[in-house]
């Protein structure tokens, strides 16, 4: 199992920043049972209901990533941090489509506590993966394809000890390699942060988290509160 940690730099450059983080081994993801389903779908419209008409750029925990984007070089108006991307299309759109149990348990999170929440698959992970700057030299491949491309340098990327990026520009968007499919059985989970209530917004996504996957499915899962204070 994969171990997962922040560069010294990264603490540094984003002093707010507060992270959760879940090792998962022996789960059992599936297509979403309908118990789940269902829960997913009510949590989709008590997030509506709770958004209004509030521009997502009003919300704090959005704001804040916005700010972090674009601290290296991204237009958070062109490329949206992962939970803007979920709760943009949840507002025009009205609902976010079921993927499997683990993405839907990650989005559900999510959407609740306006954070990112990535759920990594860790089988192709050589040793640590570390949030860190990129050189420009890592290799990333975006899901469902093959070419692969490479990051900008210092923009901020999730990548293993060989230069294998599970993600870009640290919230946008995950690899194909780290793709929670349906033989996926050991993961890492995080859970970002960087506003003001930022702390306890994790600590509660954290806590959901450790209680719905066990749940879902199955599986042993350890979970730690990472603070750049």
């Amino acid at each position: 199992m994969s171990s997962f940690q922040y560069h010294p730099e990264i603490l540094k450059r984003y002093p707010n920043l507060v992270a959760g983080v879940i090792t998962a081994h022996g789960l059992t993801n599936r297509p979403t049972p309908p118990e789940l389903l269902d829960l997913y779908r009510a949590e989709q419209q008590t997030v509506i209901q709770r958004i209004g008409s509030t521009p997502l750029s009003q919300i704090e925990s959005l704001a804040a990533w916005r700010s972090v984007f674009r601290s290296f070089g991204v237009d958070p108006t062109q490329i949206r941090s992962a939970c803007e991307a979920l709760l943009r299309r949840l507002t025009k759109q009205g609902d976010i489509p079921s993927i499997n149990t683990l993405v839907d348990l990650g989005n559900l999170v999510s959407i609740r506590y306006a954070v990112p929440v990535a759920i990594l698959d860790t089988r192709a992970a050589a040793n640590t993966i570390t949030v860190r700057l990129a050189d420009g030299s890592e290799r990333f491949t975006n899901l469902g394809q093959t070419e692969v491309d490479h990051p900008e340098s210092d923009e901020v990327i999730f990548a293993d000890d060989s230069g294998l990026v599970f993600a870009r520009r640290w919230c946008w968007r995950q690899s194909d390699e780290s793709a929670a499919r349906n033989d996926t059985t050991d993961a890492i989970v995080t859970v970002e942060a960087h506003h003001a209530s930022a702390a306890q917004d994790v600590a509660a996504a954290v806590r959901d988290l450790t209680t719905l996957l066990p749940q879902y499915a199955h599986g042993e899962v350890t979970s730690t509160i990472i603070s750049a204070k």
